[in-house]
């Protein structure tokens, strides 16, 4: 299971790498393998502003259908463009798989997160 150090994580399987005051987000490893195939994104436009702990879309596996969770407050900037290869999410969650980049609007709230240990015992 790949678990990246350099990442914060949230108890609902989300991701977030920040570089200055940008988020990006994505689903983990574990939640990609717990989903399956993944078929469909749907995400908001950018310049959808959210809380965090608030859904800002849905995925589509062949298994289900699952809500996925804002993992810090912001403006969505940027959303990454996967449904014309949804499967990359499967193969390269943590790169090319990303889903949405966020301007934080309260850094804080990183500190609220599960860091790489505290995530790999969530999961066992």
């Amino acid at each position: 299971m790949n678990i990246p150090k350099d990442l914060k994580y949230t108890k609902d399987h989300e991701w977030v790498r920040v570089e200055g005051d940008i988020g990006t987000v994505g689903i983990t490893d574990h939640a990609q393998g717990e989903l399956g195939d993944v078929v469909y994104v749907d995400i908001p436009n950018t310049e959808a502003t959210l809380e965090a702990g608030a859904t800002f879309g849905t995925i589509e596996a062949v298994k289900t259908v699952a809500d996925m969770y804002a993992p810090v407050s912001g403006t969505i900037t940027e959303v990454n463009s996967v449904n014309d290869s949804p499967e990359v999410i499967n193969r390269d969650p943590y790169g090319k798989g990303w889903l949405i980049k966020i301007r934080l609007a309260n850094t804080s709230e990183l500190q609220g997160l599960l860091d790489a240990d505290a995530y790999k015992a969530l999961i066992g």
